[in-house]
Parts: structure tokens; C-alpha cells; sequence
């Protein structure tokens, strides 16, 4: 049976992934769900050497999905929610292929954490990106806590998160957030040359290298940070403020946080 969300194709041993969920590419269960079982079928393809991730029209993921967020009941919910899609972003994290996220144009929220999960990131030069959940009286739940500050530092991780603020694809290649910053129309082609030019090179080196770098600067795993960051998540999801974030959000206003 096809996919409703997410498809994809295989070329000179690289497969193109597009997320397909207009008109913002959010993040559903459903969604979340096929990436899963397409990751793994795509782990374990010996005709692909490494991926590529894009979404379809003109941005790459502008968030999870609002108005699930909304539904959450309980705070166990919450977090059952956070560490789903944890899972989904660690797996791809940990593939021994590598993965190059194509971005254009939002890339916030959710989608900033999949980007992140991914080895290596193309940005096209009106992307904009960032962690804006604590607009939403929320924070973020599948990652960005613990990958954010692992790439550009604890400080501006910091600023980020907090604020809500979103850089352009000029500062995000500035900070080491992304790898390189093309032409908007060029991101996609890019990042599959990039891709294709690591496929040519031999297998066993590849994952070599891969593990190398993974495990020698994760000697201490992150996954105690990956449980405190769902487990807040969860607790947060049951807050006043939250509910006035995302109804503030959903009814286009500026929300009034109560501290609650």
C-alpha cells in the first residue's frame, strides 16, 4: 500500500525522502509514523548508500501538529507523544548511512529537530529556522533540547529555545547549524550531489567514519537528557499556559501567559 505522507525514490544509490503533508508538511502521529517504517526499510536497502530528506512545495516542516498538541489529555500522554518521536529522530540519527536534510524555506519546531537528527544539513538561502514552542507556552519534545546546544553551544542554544526566535540560513551557517547555503531553487539538487558524491566512496569507510564521529563525541549518551526532555514536555502539555499558547496560535493572537 503507498504512503499518504511520506514517499520516495532511488537514484545512483541515493534515496530522496519527501515529506508530504500540505500545506505546512506538520508532523502527525500518522505521519511520524510512516517516516518510521520508511527509515527502516531504507536501513536496510543495500542499493542505498545514503539519503536525502526534503519536503514538498516550498518549505521543508513547519512544526509538529498544532491541534494534536492541543488534544493531549494527560501528562503521561504528552510525554508518550514526545518520546515517539524521539524515537523516530534517533533512528535516523543512528543509521549507518548518512542522511542530508534539504531545506527551504520553514524549518521550525519539529522540523528543525528532524533536520537536526540528520548528519548533514543544506539550506537554501531564504530558509528560516528555530525552536519557537515556547511561543506556544510548550518546549520542544523530539530533541531539540539536547541536539540544539551539540551544535552551536549551550549559550545561543539558549537564546534560541528561550526566545522562540528564528535565524535565516546566513546565521544558521554562521552558528554550524547547517553545512552550506544555496540558492533557494538549488537546495534540493544540491544536497543530492552531496549525497551521491558520499555514495561513490566505499561502503566500510563510510560507516567507519560514521561511527567513528558518532560514538567518539557521544561518549557520554544523551539519553538521560532524551528522558528529561519528555518527561517535561508531558508536564508542560498540562499547563495553563500551554493551552493558551496553542488557542492563541489557532485563533491568530498574541498569547497571555498567566505563569500557570
Amino acid at each position: 500500500m503507498a504512503n499518504q505522507f511520506i514517499n520516495f525514490t532511488i537514484d545512483e544509490r541515493v534515496a530522496t525522502v519527501t515529506i508530504s503533508n500540505p500545506p505546512a508538511n506538520v508532523l502527525t502521529t500518522p505521519l511520524m509514523s510512516e517516516l518510521d517504517k520508511v527509515v527502516d526499510e531504507l536501513a536496510g536497502n543495500d542499493d542505498v548508500k545514503a539519503v536525502v530528506i526534503a519536503g514538498s512545495g516550498s518549505l521543508f516542516v513547519a512544526g509538529a501538529d498544532i491541534k494534536e498538541i492541543a488534544s493531549i489529555a494527560s501528562s503521561q500522554q504528552g510525554e508518550s507523544l514526545a518520546r515517539g518521536g524521539q524515537a523516530v529522530f534517533e533512528k535516523i540519527e543512528q543509521m549507518k548511512k548518512p542522511v542530508i536534510a534539504a531545506i527551504t524555506g520553514f524549518c521550525l519546531g519539529g522540523g528543525m529537530e528532524l533536520a537536526m537528527s540528520c548528519h548533514m544539513r543544506i539550506a537554501g538561502d531564504r530558509a528560516r529556522m528555530g525552536q519557537p514552542e515556547i511561543n506556544l507556552g510548550i518546549i520542544p519534545g523530539f530533541g531539540g533540547t539536547q541536539r540544539l546546544p551539540r551544535l552551536v553551544g549551550k549559550a545561543k542554544a539558549m537564546e534560541l529555545i528561550l526566545t522562540g526566535d528564528m535565524v535565516n540560513a546566513q546565521e544558521a551557517k554562521a552558528l554550524g547549524l547547517v553545512n552550506k547555503v544555496v540558492p533557494e531553487g538549488e537546495v534540493l539538487k544540491q544536497a543530492q550531489g552531496l549525497a551521491k558524491k558520499v555514495a561513490s566512496k566505499g561502503k566500510k569507510a563510510v560507516q567507519a567514519v560514521m561511527r567513528t564521529i558518532q560514538e567518539g563525541t557521544q561518549l557520554q549518551p544523551p539519553a538521560g537528557g532524551f528522558a528529561l526532555e519528555a518527561a517535561l514536555f508531558g508536564e508542560i502539555c498540562q499547563t495553563a499556559d500551554m493551552k493558551e499558547g496553542l488557542s492563541a496560535f489557532m485563533e491568530k493572537r498574541q498569547p497571555k501567559f498567566q505563569d500557570k
